[in-house]
């Protein structure tokens, strides 16, 4: 299913200068994947060497801290809304 994902400012330029993108996926780690694959200079952005999401960046589901939630396995649905 496809997933809008909001992009901040200081990373649309790993996103072409796009703010907003949709992403496919059934999980929250599925849309970063499919992000990262579509967008490869964006997983150097996002992840440290070890594949892990950076300390200082937040993915919000519907405006709720994923960290809260299942982490990257959080099920998404298709009117839900990912923020980085």
């Amino acid at each position: 299913m496809s997933v809008k994902i909001r992009i901040p400012t200081p990373l649309q330029s790993a996103t072409e200068q796009q703010a907003e993108v949709q992403a496919e996926g059934a999980t929250v780690g599925d849309l970063l994947s499919d992000l990262e694959s579509r967008f490869p200079p964006l997983k150097a952005r996002l992840r440290d060497d070890s594949g892990k999401l950076r300390r200082f960046i937040n993915i919000y589901l519907n405006d709720e801290d994923i960290r809260f939630l299942e982490n990257e396995a959080t099920p998404v649905k298709e009117s839900d809304e990912v923020s980085i």
